[in-house]
């Protein structure tokens, strides 16, 4: 095998070793290789030797991968570098350990022929010779052409920030691509939630393709905010979309025929006959309301999370929350704020971690302004935030969830006092793993946590609910709570919900999980995958395809 010293010299004994599999030899025997496109035209994680070797052996000739160029500096362990395929360009990053590749990340950034209209390569916005409309009406034309006779090559389903970040880059490359969404305006699922909520993560990681944030947007973006942008980045990216629209039923076409999506617009149903189908509608399914003994006899008012709108009005209710996960907090703190009497019922342990040491630990290094000062723009940010396969970050996270635990110790000592059962995952592997194992099972603190541990939301922990009575929560222990309202924070269903309800329980059963790694952990069963699930990527059903995830998942899945 050939010796590397740095990222130079093993980048180039990489590009002399390819298209051949002998490339898998510059590999210590623990790296993996995640690529996303650009060899495997997937998202796919390779692990040892053996897998990179067989994936070359299948691809490596017709990926034709040359026009390497290192973008780290002499002697790095570790950088960043381009390189071209046959099909487009990309960009990769580097790690060494001992002179071997530990980790190597591909990723493609754009197909030869297909380049975004950036920069100097934008339209000079002149319209076509004989073509005497306005720019208003060749966008009201455009939008409103679609139907039963001219469907869009892509419809994609949900017209939040996934939904509009994955049109907007379909925008970039010419692909007729519309964006139907059930609320009458874009922004509408923002703006019918709690008054409370803001965004958890910062505004360095929350920027879309192609337009961030402007310089004096606020660090945590307030619901209402965030939905007044995605409505202003809609017009401005100039997206195809229609509100109050909702897809009625989806059914694939045969041997690779359209499909046939049966959608409500207003008073009208309109069939369309798109090429891909895309389910953009978060990362979970239908709201998951228990079935409680006794629910048809409780004399108040019972209502999922996501019904609930605010604490307006509730002063001197007595409000049970049962849960104690992101949104059970948030809605219990709107509500002690509003002068309701709150109790938090916990049915099992939660993570939770301080807002600032998300910011210091997580974000900050990557995405931040002093990221930015040193040279780490967005985009380099995104790729080296998936540059470590996610067995790596395992190992990684567990190492870092132990240092929080110990900085962060008198923080967690209060919740403690106060009786909260608290985990860092179970394995200890913190947030990060949970939420793509689960995308449950945590909180992250916005003031909610002094509010329990100072017993202005008092807390019930390590009980269930028996029973609803007329007065209140029968709990596990056979204590009441009574209760004027009772708000029920137990999460969401699993994305695969929605193919079942809107195209059939056979293509959901051939796509199978979505989301989840295979990590073997509860609620994300084997087998190992190292990529989520059916996310951002071919399914088992031609033509069908999954987009979801916070912010910056899809400002960079939506590539």
């Amino acid at each position: 095998m050939t010796m590397t010293k740095d990222v130079h010299s093993w980048i180039s004994a990489f590009a002399t070793t390819l298209p051949g599999e002998e490339a898998a030899d510059l590999f210590a025997p623990g790296g993996a290789w995640r690529d996303i496109v650009a060899f495997s035209w997937n998202l796919r994680t390779f692990e040892g030797q053996d897998a990179i070797r067989a994936m070359l052996r299948a691809r490596g000739v017709q990926v034709a991968a040359s026009g390497f160029v290192v973008e780290a500096p002499d002697a790095a362990q570790e950088g960043f570098f381009r390189f071209e395929t046959a099909l487009g360009r990309g960009r990769g990053y580097l790690r060494l350990e001992n002179g071997r590749a530990l980790t190597l990340l591909t990723a493609l950034e754009e197909l030869k022929g297909h380049e975004e209209p950036l920069g100097r390569r934008r339209h000079s916005g002149v319209a076509d010779p004989g073509d005497m409309r306005s720019w208003a009406e060749r966008r009201h034309d455009e939008q409103e052409g679609f139907g039963p006779d001219h469907a869009p090559q892509v419809l994609i389903v949900g017209g939040g920030q996934g939904g509009l970040a994955l049109a907007a880059r379909l925008r970039m490359l010419n692909v007729p691509a519309l964006v139907i969404d059930r609320h009458p305006r874009i922004g509408d699922q923002w703006r019918k939630r709690y008054r409370s909520l803001s965004l958890h993560d910062p505004v360095w990681y929350d920027h879309m393709p192609y337009l961030p944030f402007p310089q004096h947007w606020p660090v945590y973006t307030p619901k209402d905010r965030i939905a007044d942008w995605l409505e202003a980045y809609a017009n401005i990216l100039e997206l195809n979309v229609w509100t109050d629209a909702e897809c009625l039923s989806a059914e694939p076409g045969e041997k690779g025929a359209p499909w046939r999506v049966r959608v409500r617009r207003g008073a009208r149903d309109i069939e369309l006959r798109p090429v891909e189908l895309v389910m953009a509608v978060g990362n979970a399914g239908y709201p998951r309301m228990p079935d409680f003994a006794g629910a048809d006899r409780f004399a108040g008012q019972l209502l999922h999370s996501s019904a609930h709108s605010g604490g307006e009005g509730m002063g001197g209710k007595r409000v049970v929350v049962v849960g104690a996960n992101n949104s059970a907090h948030d809605i219990a703190a709107d509500l002690v704020e509003s002068g309701a009497s709150v109790t938090m019922v916990q049915r099992s342990s939660t993570l939770i971690v301080r807002q600032e040491t998300v910011m210091k630990r997580m974000v900050r290094p990557l995405w931040s302004e002093e990221a930015e000062a040193r040279g780490l723009s967005t985009e380099l940010a995104d790729l080296l935030g998936v540059s470590l396969p996610i067995r790596m970050q395992e190992a990684f996270s567990r190492d870092g969830w132990t240092a929080i635990a110990e900085a962060d110790a008198p923080f967690y000592e209060r919740l403690r006092a106060a009786g909260f059962a608290l985990d860092f995952g179970p394995d200890g592997t913190g947030l990060g793993m949970k939420y793509l194992r689960t995308a449950s099972g945590y909180y992250i603190d916005v003031g909610a946590s002094d509010m329990i541990a100072d017993g202005r939301i008092a807390l019930r922990s390590g009980v269930d609910v028996k029973q609803l009575e007329p007065a209140g929560v029968r709990l596990s222990d056979g204590s009441l709570l009574e209760a004027d309202v009772v708000v029920c924070a137990t999460g969401f269903g699993s994305m695969e919900e929605w193919v079942e309800r809107l195209i059939s329980p056979d293509v959901a059963a051939r796509i199978g999980r979505c989301w989840g790694y295979g990590s073997g952990m509860p609620g994300d069963p084997g087998p190992w995958d190292g990529e989520l699930r059916n996310m951002w990527k071919p399914t088992a059903q031609e033509g069908l395809w999954f987009h979801g995830g916070n912010l910056a998942q899809s400002r960079f899945y939506s590539r």
